[in-house]
């Protein structure tokens, strides 16, 4: 099928994938009376005498923003709000069918910090969380910090964290596949944007030693020599890299164990493979073409190769984590998105996959396995 055709073809036809439905019936002046006027003024009347009712009484507590941009979307870049509309459109319908949220796209016409923050805190009182997404780096992480601090609802950047989640998922049954212990092996990270900075948090906060982390942006590896490093870079830059490796992707791979790739496509020879450590894990989440292609791979000494494509074995995607992880949040009433809920999002995907089930081919569960939604949430209530 050609999925970018097909796509085109849909959303013209329907005008969008996205639609509000009623949940009760407007037959009878009866039927409007109750959910409209008069009857809903006592709703209000309610509300006003404790706002806390929001919750119960209307769509809040059940509810999602999706916010973005339009500054970096997919692996599309700065295409403005207005494109990036069917991508919110699309996060929309993946909250409620999989896991009954009702999720509304908010594309904002301003890329100001300041702006994009004063416009979701004075939108959030109707949601219940908020999902940030799309949003470029640095920014991102300075909207997220600041909205985190400032509401009482779950906020969480999805391409930072979402991302992060499912690579540690993915990471912690690939290493019972090769036998490797979290806390000793070496890891490549090429790219330093959101996700990257994400993913080696998450992975610190889960046990690898952030020594034995090199992580690689558009100009090469990542050290304390570089005077060209964003706040963000210069703090990794201090806790990572104890070989003190300089020097280009290729010069970071030799002897690693783990390779996570959130770059651009093309960007790993198999030639660099081939120095890396005995049975190498290769996540390569460029989208939608990643690092190195399945048929590269298979060329190498890869034991465990991810993507984020469906189309190929281990689809690494945020699927798996960003519906549960909000019905978990919305469902408990928690306030944030906490690193606990995250690792324990994390372990609860790797344990869908049984030991028996367990195979260099398949690391995680369907990106549609219905169990997913449901025990990530039980994860991050508990």
């Amino acid at each position: 099928m050609d999925y970018f055709k097909k796509s085109l073809q849909i959303h013209k036809k329907m005008r969008g994938v996205l639609e509000v439905v009623s949940k009760v019936r407007i037959k009878t002046k009866d039927d409007l009376s109750v959910a409209y006027s008069p009857g809903v003024a006592e709703v209000s009347r309610a509300i006003a005498r404790d706002k806390k009712l929001i919750r119960e009484y209307t769509i809040k507590g059940n509810s999602v923003a999706v916010v973005t941009d339009g500054s970096a979307v997919l692996g599309l870049g700065n295409i403005g709000p207005e494109a990036a509309l069917p991508v919110m459109e699309g996060k929309a319908i993946l909250f409620k069918e999989r896991a009954g949220i009702d999720a509304y796209p908010i594309c904002l016409a301003t890329q100001d910090v300041e702006e994009i923050i004063a416009t979701v805190k004075n939108i959030s009182v109707g949601f219940g969380g908020i999902n940030l997404e799309d949003i470029s780096a640095p920014r991102c992480f300075e909207i997220e910090e600041r909205l985190k601090k400032e509401l009482n609802i779950p906020v969480m950047h999805d391409d930072q964290h979402g991302t992060a989640i499912v690579v540690l998922a993915a990471l912690i049954n690939a290493l019972k596949i090769v036998k490797k212990d979290v806390g000793k092996i070496q890891v490549v990270i090429n790219g330093a944007g959101a996700a990257a900075i994400a993913i080696f948090n998450l992975l610190v906060l889960y046990g690898v030693d952030s020594k034995k982390i090199i992580m690689v942006d558009s100009k090469g590896i990542i050290d304390t020599g570089r005077a060209d490093l964003n706040i963000y870079k210069k703090r990794i830059a201090k806790l990572c890299n104890d070989r003190k490796v300089s020097g280009t992707l290729a010069d970071a791979l030799v002897g690693v164990d783990v390779f996570i790739g959130v770059s651009v496509a093309n960007s790993l020879k198999k030639e660099w493979v081939e120095t890396m450590s005995n049975d190498p894990i290769v996540f390569a989440l460029a989208n939608p073409d990643p690092e190195i292609s399945l048929t590269e791979a298979k060329k190498t000494k890869i034991k465990v190769f991810g993507t984020g494509r469906s189309d190929y074995p281990n689809q690494i995607n945020n699927v798996l984590v960003f519906p549960g992880i909000f019905r978990g949040a919305l469902d408990s009433g928690a306030k944030q998105i906490t690193d606990n809920m995250k690792i324990a999002a994390a372990r609860a995907i790797a344990q869908l996959v049984s030991k028996k089930e367990l195979s260099p081919d398949y690391i995680l569960p369907r990106p549609l396995d219905s169990r997913v939604v449901k025990v990530v949430s039980q994860a991050v209530k508990k």
